[in-house]
């Protein structure tokens, strides 16, 4: 996990939360959140989800490889008086246990082999929003190692037996200089 951890280290350490932005499907879509509950913020970054999640008044766990992003993320949290208790984990080693939060947020992050135990974490009820690149660009922009890149449609088969509640993904259709490009959303139950 060292090199994994060095690397996002590296990334992460002239960065600051002040001046991070939650995920689009959350932003979109936070009116879906319920009032009360336990959240994780899987692969968390810097923690823009967690922020947005604890303000919501939710009871918010962040994951992540990077010690350096997760410190700057306690420091911040306890600052403004959010909470949020942030854990060094790689998830791909040691995902998160069965019906363990009501709620799931996931940005910039695909790890397929994870994703049905990521669904399964959900108590029944609960929602995964979720966000990440696609194959199918319109502007180069993310990562280009297709091994993280969902193709066309991936997202609803990676969480295939939830109820979808929101959906996007724009591909190259029509007018590729406007719309929401280069990534897929979705907002899905867990209803079993």
């Amino acid at each position: 996990m060292s090199s994994i951890s060095d690397k996002w280290n590296n990334i992460y350490f002239q960065q600051g939360c002040e001046d991070i932005t939650p995920s689009t499907v959350l932003i979109e879509n936070s009116h879906l959140l319920p009032n009360t509950g336990k959240a994780l913020d899987l692969a968390c970054g810097m923690g823009a989800n967690a922020i947005l999640l604890a303000k919501q008044k939710l009871q918010v766990h962040a994951w992540d490889v990077s010690s350096t992003a997760l410190e700057k993320l306690d420091n911040y949290s306890q600052k403004n008086n959010l909470n949020i208790s942030t854990g060094v984990r790689d998830v791909e080693k040691t995902p998160p246990k069965k019906e363990s939060f009501d709620v799931v947020t996931v940005s910039q992050f695909l790890h397929r082999p994870t994703f049905p135990i990521l669904c399964n974490s959900l108590h029944v009820g609960g929602l995964l929003f979720y966000q990440t690149f696609t194959l199918e660009k319109a502007h180069q922009i993310g990562t280009t190692n297709p091994d993280y890149l969902l193709a066309k449609n991936e997202l609803l088969t990676l969480c295939d037996g939830m109820e979808v509640l929101v959906y996007r993904e724009e591909g190259v259709s029509g007018d590729i200089q406007q719309g929401w490009r280069n990534q897929a959303m979705i907002v899905a139950k867990r209803v079993i």
